[in-house]
């Protein structure tokens, strides 16, 4: 139950993107196509549950005053093979669109938030599946807004044309600005609909 909790958290309760509002900075580049978004949520996953099993095995070793430096140096070496991986066997569009935002995964503030507040405090099982939910909620972020401007930007959907005529395409919503006018609305509709949970419980007692 424990574990299940921990997922939930990071894909629902806590979600980075959503609710804690936090990597901004991909959420803005790299959600102009749903691919895009899905790719760079998943290598961050994979880099997230990397670090954080390596930070747990090793938590009783390292001292406070270094623990930070030393999650650095660590995330560097997972983000360096995650390059190198990309590099040899995805799509060479992928990487390019993605570009410098695969090595700066290295300070995703929800990566180091994690590290220093769970992993670095429990063992590695726990460490693993909080990164797994924080990773998932982070990539379901990313693929949600990345679909919603690609569809309206574009016309399509993981580069599947929906939308033919290019004068319903929406330009702005492929831009920066576009990424913020889509997390507002999706975090206003679910502010909506948990006040109104919470006022139909207030009123149900």
């Amino acid at each position: 139950m424990k574990y299940f909790e921990l997922l939930k958290n990071g894909i629902i309760t806590k979600n980075p993107i959503f609710v804690q509002v936090l990597a901004l900075c991909p959420l803005l580049a790299v959600t102009t196509s749903a691919v895009n978004a899905v790719t760079m949520g998943l290598a961050t996953t994979v880099v997230m549950i990397c670090a954080s099993s390596a930070i747990s095995l090793v938590r009783k070793l390292l001292p406070g005053e270094i623990r930070i430096a030393a999650a650095v140096i660590i995330v560097a070496g997972f983000v360096t093979i995650l390059q190198f991986m990309l590099d040899a066997y995805a799509p060479a569009e992928i990487t390019a669109s993605l570009g410098i935002f695969i090595p700066l995964i290295v300070v995703n503030c929800i990566l180091f938030a994690r590290i220093e507040s769970f992993a670095s405090k429990n063992h590695v099982f726990a460490a693993m599946v909080d990164a797994l939910g924080m990773g998932l909620g982070f990539t379901l972020g990313l693929f949600v807004v990345g679909v919603i401007r690609e569809f309206f930007g574009s016309g399509s959907v993981f580069g599947v044309e929906l939308l033919h005529d290019p004068t319903t395409h929406m330009l702005i919503m492929i831009m920066p600005p576009g990424a913020f006018f889509t997390l507002g609305v999706i975090i206003m509709i679910r502010k909506y609909f948990m006040n109104k949970k919470l006022f139909s419980k207030k009123a149900g007692n």
